[in-house]
């Protein structure tokens, strides 16, 4: 069916490079680490929880596995929990933890003006719509007033895409052959390729 998805890598897979070459043991253990071990919840609290989980549902859909899609929620909560920054803050940005506890209910509040429920209780068109209206900047709820919407959905969308390329199964989707050590890639020219990458279908 033209709507199923496909893989511009067929038979590629990731981690059939586990006992290969281009993975050393201390590779295998970062990444097996973060295949088996997904963070419980320390910081967010259930409804922040839920509220992220349904907009990364939204931000990065994962139907080809909705069965056991890439853990996203998990690690942005381990980062908050351990209070991790990224080195920098935006000047009209408050501390990071606040940041995403005021984003995450102000995108409930932002719902509760428009449609009169929380995020994750829209229908897909609803939390879309509304998603884009926040990353434009078109807001309704106080609840926005110092806290700038747009750059807020900016930080959110950023990590949320960094955290799901950090995954294996994101890795397989794309074609990424992962972390090269001690291997390492040779050729970098543009459209050039290693022997061992993988080779993208084409119409």
């Amino acid at each position: 069916m033209s709507g199923e998805f496909q893989s511009r890598f067929p038979g590629y897979n990731v981690l059939d490079k586990w006992d290969s070459p281009s993975w050393n043991e201390q590779t295998r253990r970062v990444i097996k680490d973060r295949l088996e071990n997904v963070p419980e919840r320390r910081f967010f609290s259930e409804q922040e929880w839920t509220t992220l989980h349904a907009i990364c549902a939204r931000l990065i859909p994962q139907p080809d596995r909705a069965d056991a899609p890439v853990p996203i929620v998990p690690f942005i909560d381990k980062k908050l929990h351990n209070n991790e920054g990224d080195g920098y803050r935006f000047e009209t940005m408050p501390p990071m933890r606040e940041a995403w506890q005021r984003g995450i209910a102000a995108v409930d509040a932002e719902c509760r003006v428009r449609h009169g429920t929380a995020f994750a209780e829209l229908p897909d068109n609803l939390k879309d719509a509304t998603l884009r209206a926040i990353q434009h900047g078109d807001v309704r709820s106080e609840t926005w007033r110092d806290l700038p919407a747009k750059k807020f959905f900016e930080i959110m969308l950023r990590q949320i895409v960094s955290i799901y390329y950090a995954h294996p199964a994101a890795w397989t989707e794309i074609g990424f052959g992962g972390p090269a050590s001690p291997r390492g890639y040779v050729r970098l020219g543009f459209d050039r390729r290693d022997p061992w990458e993988a080779s993208e279908a084409h119409d």
